[in-house]
Parts: structure tokens; sequence; C-alpha cells
């Protein structure tokens, strides 16, 4: 990999997060009384669109927002040209991964299925909210304005075609709830609310949340590794692979995913008892398997939809011969339009070679001492909390690697590595260390005592439940 390429700026990078910017500090404020600091940032996303096909709609959105006029068409306007700019970043920090990297791009991406949208009042009341939100601002919601989104969201649950922006808009209310009233908020999470705000607004236009078109796959499927992501009541496990098509055709990068409720108590390697009976991948990338898949139904997005009944336990598949073997020659598959966000980014990546330097700051947050990799001559910084508290993976043996499966990601305006397995010294042996390592349930001494622990947290758990649904 070239780290000279990663370091270097790119080009408009800057310029395109100054407008965002400036978007998310026209939320926090409101556009019900616009200030001069307001309406010079509306000229600014106005500025920022010029000569595209949005120029015309966001000047006349930012000129009836800097006069206090704005209605919900102005501020959809607003909010595609927010997403246009991310999107923009998205491409533009990705095509330099790719430089970087090697990676190829796929050809053609199957089209997405338009998707029915009835009733079409439904989308505009969650506008119109929405649109209430950006006149209010972050700063003035109260409880009465946030729970307006509940009977749209109770409205449009029961309906599928609807599902994808009530989810977001529920989770999106919730999150404002706990934060009321806004005035006496002292630190506003402007980034966050304003892509859960831009997002919802345009799943508002008739037809934005088509779902996806799928096709079927068969072949190889051999595992890199597991994301682990953890929330108080939620977990998810996305595994990244390369697949081998059956047909001899060029490999391709796919992902597959499951995610489970859970309760608070339930942490560490408790959090793999609750996945495992819901995808029998994971016990593969566990075990350190590959696994035989027959027309698998997967999304123009390169994401598997997992069904057990159409995969079988193939041979045993190191993911550092994979890594080292098979993935430069992988191909990667085309993001669609409103899922173009850096915060998305996160591509599989082998690194072997590197130095290490574990006292530089790297661009953490608040200069916090952290793990870096010098690849040619430049540093990387290591997100090492990304590392899952269930993983026999940790800090220490990654500072000590000599080889790295990681996942690419570009935070805060730089790039930075997620560490999904690496390869280190052990007893002048070199051993390999993997976050899914208890996947699948483990002899290992520190993980056997854990499991212990979590299966008698889970079963406690499963007994109260049941004593609850039997009264």
């Amino acid at each position: 990999m070239r780290g000279d390429l990663l370091a270097e700026p790119v080009d408009g990078l800057d310029e395109a997060l100054a407008a965002v910017d400036a978007v998310d500090r026209v939320l926090v404020a409101g556009l019900l009384r616009p200030q001069p600091a307001q309406v010079a940032d509306l000229a600014l996303i106005a500025e920022s669109v010029e000569g595209t096909p949005l120029a015309g709609r966001v000047a006349e959105a930012a000129d009836k927002a800097a006069a206090g006029t704005a209605g919900p068409e102005h501020t959809v306007a607003l909010a595609a040209a927010r997403i246009a700019l991310l999107g923009a970043v998205h491409d533009a920090v990705t095509a330099r991964v790719a430089a970087a990297t090697g990676t190829v791009a796929a050809g053609e991406r199957l089209p997405p299925t338009r998707a029915e949208v009835e009733p079409v009042n439904l989308l505009e009341a969650a506008c119109t909210w929405l649109a209430d939100l950006a006149r209010s601002g972050w700063q003035g919601i109260d409880a009465d304005l946030v729970a307006g989104a509940a009977p749209v969201v109770a409205a449009m649950l029961p309906d599928v075609t609807h599902r994808r922006l009530a989810t977001l808009l529920d989770g999106f209310a919730a999150e404002l709830a706990a934060s009321c009233p806004g005035s006496a908020l002292s630190r506003i999470p402007a980034r966050r609310w304003a892509d859960l705000w831009s997002r919802a607004m345009l799943l508002t236009r008739p037809g934005a949340a088509a779902v996806p078109a799928t096709g079927v796959v068969s072949g190889r499927l051999l595992p890199l590794g597991v994301d682990l992501q953890e929330h108080p009541t939620a977990v998810q496990a996305q595994v990244h692979a390369v697949l081998e098509p059956v047909d001899g055709g060029e490999p391709r990068l796919v992902r597959a995913s499951v995610s489970t409720p859970k309760p608070e108590t339930v942490v560490g390697a408790g959090v793999w008892q609750l996945l495992r009976p819901h995808l029998s991948l994971l016990g593969a990338a566990g075990a350190g398997r590959s696994v035989e898949i027959t027309d698998m139904p997967i999304t123009a997005e390169g994401d598997l939809i997992w069904q057990d009944a159409n995969a079988r336990p193939g041979a045993a598949a190191d993911p550092f011969v994979t890594a080292r073997v098979v993935l430069p020659t992988a191909t990667t598959v085309e993001v669609a339009p409103l899922d173009r966000h850096p915060a998305r980014i996160a591509v599989p990546v082998f690194l072997d070679g590197y130095t290490i330097d574990d006292g530089a700051t790297g661009g953490a947050p608040d200069d916090a001492p952290t793990v870096s990799f010098v690849v040619a001559g430049q540093p990387i910084r290591v997100d090492v909390d990304r590392i899952p508290s269930a993983s026999p993976l940790t800090s220490e043996a990654v500072a000590a690697s000599t080889a790295c499966i990681a996942l690419l990601r570009w935070d805060a305006g730089s790039f930075v590595l997620q560490p999904l397995a690496v390869e280190t010294a052990v007893k002048r042996k070199t051993v390999a260390v993997h976050a899914d390592a208890w996947a699948a349930g483990t002899t290992d001494k520190v993980g056997a005592k854990a499991e212990k622990a979590a299966t008698a947290a889970v079963e406690a758990l499963r007994e109260r439940a049941g004593k609850l649904l039997r009264a």
C-alpha cells in the first residue's frame, strides 16, 4: 500500500467540508430568524454547488432561508446540497484509497428497483416535521416539537415501503428527546444530527427509499475478518470476505451482517452467544474456515442476504493467506448515491513490512498517544479503540505486530486503520490473533473464562424472560 498517497491532500476536499460545516452551523441556530452569520453560511452553501444540476434550487432555497421564509421544499434542497457535498467527499476519498491500494471497481452494478411509495401524505408529514426541526434549530428543540414525529412513525411502521424512513425517524427523535431542551445543551453533536436530518429529508422524496436490486451468487467465500459494533441495547457483526465465483470470474469483496437486540448487562464474550444462532458464517470466520454458497442473494452493493440453507462449511481457509494472495485481485462495487458518505468507507487491506510508532499522536482526538503504522515512510494511525472487548486482539498485540488485516477508514480528515487481525511473534513463533477468534467459541484461557461468565448471564436473563412471558 502506498502510504505517501494517503498522506497527500485531496484537491477540493477542504472546500467541500467547509460548505458541509456551513449547513451544520445553520441547523444549529435554525432558520426561523437568520442572523448575519447564517446568511453568510447560506451564501457559501449556494456557491458550493454552482455549476451543478442543484445550483438553481439551492440558490433559491438559500435566498428564502436568508429571508426567514423557507418552506419544506427549500429545506429539502439544502439537505440535497449537503448530501451531494458529502458524496463528492466520499468519491474523492475512495478514489485516493483505490490509487493507494490498487483496488479495482467491478463492472456494471445492478440497477435499483423502484419501490411503490404509498401513501405520499405520510412522506409529506415526515418532511414537514423535519422542516420544523430546521426552522427551530438544534438549540430550539423542545419536547413538544420532537414529539411530533411519534404519530408519523406509528403510521409508517406497518408499511414496509416506509419502514426504512420510519426507523430512522424513530431513532433520530429518540436522540433529540433525550437532549431536550436544546437551549440547555453544552455540546451539540452538529455533524451527527445533520447527517441524520439530511438523510431523512431525502428519504421523504418519492422513490428515494427504493429497495436495492438483488441477484444471486455461488462460489467459495473466504472470510477476512469481522467488524463487531456494540451498543448498549444492540450488537451487529459484519463479516468482510472475498467471494471466488463458481464460474471462475474475478474475486469480489462482499459483506454479510447480522444484528440482534441485547440487554445492557450482556457484554464482552456474551455478545457472540447472542449472534451465533443467526449467522453460520460467524462460526466459519471464527474457526478459520471457508463457506461454500449456492444461489445466495446479494444486493447491488455487495451485501449478502444470508440464508443458512444456501451455505455449507468448506475447507480451512487462513485469512492471512486470503489477504496475501486473493485480496489484491478482488474487485469492489459501486456505492449507491444516497449511501455515499465518508464515514461509511471501510476497505479491507493487508499490510506488512511496516514499522511501529507507538508514541505518536497521529491526529488522535485531544492529541492522545496512539499506535501508528509507518508505511512507506508515512504514519497511518491505528484506531485501537475499535478493537472489540470480546476478543483476544489487544492494542499491545497490534503494537507488536508484523502483519495486519485491517479496514482502511477515513475519520476527521485523515485515514485510519481498524485492525481485524494481526500476526505477531510469540516465543519466536509467528502467531495470528483475530478480533473474531471467540465468535465460534474458544478454549483460550481468558476467552473460556469470559465465555463461562457470559453464559451464566445470558441463561439467567433467558430464564427471567421466560417467567415474564408465562406470567
